[in-house]
């Protein structure tokens, strides 16, 4: 860590936030990166085989020229996601495509073609610049970051910025993500910082929480109302877990599918009354390549022996090809799926018959625009939604961390500490704090 860094460090840890408007900004910094060199490294391997611990490299980058409307901001904590998981493997295809087009849009974006892709999603930290036009952010605020950089030059844009044709998802999409001492960011993307929680716990809600909250609640997803039946795949997983506590904090009945009893009975101390055991169970969706709609029928059932008859109003959906014909089969007739991530595979099949027989509606979703974003984080920061970290890491083992969630080894999410130099730092609500504790833990198992 450089002098400078050091200093920004210190200040931060220190509460002396006043301070870091008059420290300089590193030339330098470090940041978990893929190389383009790296591209062609998993060729011929099976996904499964693709390990991320090996693409995954902590490198000395040049920081990154600051724009009119942008933010360099001191990164204390960040988050993995499965867009890092991507990344890292090159499926399904090399983001450095991505580099290369943003980087040809216009002058002020040419500095994010670069031959490494500095990544994550996610972050909470301080601003320490701001660009030419920012007026709502000061170096000093604490802040975390929501993902989604738009360029607002399209009027398609401006009723629901998820649609304008140049939105990016930040870190994935764009350069000088999260996962790293520094990261620059649209100033638009800045929130307030859930000042109850710690660096770690307030890092790691922001893309999961945000995609969560559009594609369930919001107008443009599932709208989501009182008394629907829900049903939630990987329910205590990154996505999962905040769509089961929109549920419950909604008044809808979540039912949770998950892979194993600590699992289930992690739902159960959510609040959650059923709760689906697909291992247990024993589903098979798939067999010999071929769909098993035996087993969908058999899903169905099991969800009307919980409900007491009752189908499934909405089918929160990020598996994809593995689930996805199930999903469609057990809403009832006139529901919905609402669908992102694909996490099992991009090629969905189900049987149409199930869908336009019965009217039922598959609407895509894909993270959260800025007004969505901004509600899911003021319900975190009021202790409503709670954070689903399950386990933190250093910047420097960004790779094991991203194998884990490749591997599906963890619960909620896996923060990593950037420039906090521990777990615990930050809390400036204790009282809130206090009053919410049992549920900041809960996925810590303490």
């Amino acid at each position: 860590m450089s002098q400078h860094m050091d200093e920004i460090r210190s200040a931060i840890v220190s509460d002396n936030l006043s301070a870091v408007a008059d420290l300089p900004v590193p030339d330098t910094y470090e940041g978990m990166v893929v190389r383009k060199e790296d591209v062609g490294m998993f060729d011929g391997l099976q996904t499964r085989d693709k390990d991320p611990r090996k693409s995954l490299r902590l490198q000395e980058v040049d920081t990154p020229e600051l724009g009119p409307g942008e933010a360099i901001v001191a990164v204390m904590a960040s988050a993995i996601n499965y867009n890092t998981v991507w990344t890292s493997i090159f499926e399904p295809l090399s983001t450095f495509g991505f580099l290369e087009r943003y980087g040809r849009s216009s002058p002020l974006a040419r500095k994010h073609d670069r031959p490494y892709h500095v990544v994550g999603s996610d972050l909470a930290g301080v601003v320490l610049r701001v660009g030419p036009g920012v007026t709502k952010w000061a170096p000093g605020d604490e802040v975390v970051a929501h993902c989604l950089s738009v360029e607002l030059e399209d009027a398609q844009g401006h009723d629901d910025t998820m649609m304008d044709p140049q939105q990016r998802i930040w870190g994935f999409e764009t350069n000088f993500g999260g996962l790293a001492e520094l990261a620059l960011v649209k100033a638009n993307q800045l929130m307030p910082r859930p000042l109850h929680l710690t660096w770690e716990e307030a890092a790691c809600p922001g893309l999961v929480n945000c995609t969560a909250y559009r594609q369930l609640v919001s107008h443009h997803g599932a709208g989501m109302k009182q008394g629907d039946v829900v049903l939630i795949w990987g329910a205590t997983g990154g996505l999962g877990s905040y769509a089961t506590q929109y549920a419950l904090n909604g008044g809808a009945t979540p039912i949770c599918v998950v892979s194993s009893p600590d699992k289930a009975q992690l739902c159960h101390d959510m609040g959650a009354e059923f709760v689906i055991d697909r291992k247990a169970e024993g589903y098979r969706f798939w067999k010999d390549g071929e769909q098993q709609p035996g087993e969908w029928k058999r899903l169905g059932t099991k969800i009307r022996e919980l409900t007491g008859g009752d189908d499934v109003d909405i089918v929160f959906e990020h598996p994809g090809r593995e689930t996805f014909g199930a999903s469609v089969y057990v809403t009832k007739r006139g529901g919905t799926i609402a669908t992102c991530a694909s996490t099992s595979g991009f090629m969905h099949e189900y049987d149409n018959r199930y869908l336009w027989m019965t009217l039922k509606r598959i609407v895509g979703s894909h993270f959260a625009n800025y007004k969505e974003s901004w509600e899911a984080n003021r319900l975190i920061a009021k202790g409503a939604i709670a954070p689903t970290l399950s386990r933190v890491y250093p910047l420097a083992e960004t790779g094991q961390a991203t194998y884990d969630v490749s591997r599906n080894l963890h619960q909620g999410k896996v923060g990593v500490l950037c420039l906090a130099p521990e777990e615990g730092l930050g809390v400036r609500d204790a009282p809130l704090r206090a009053r919410h504790l049992d549920a900041i833990n809960r996925f810590r198992g303490r």
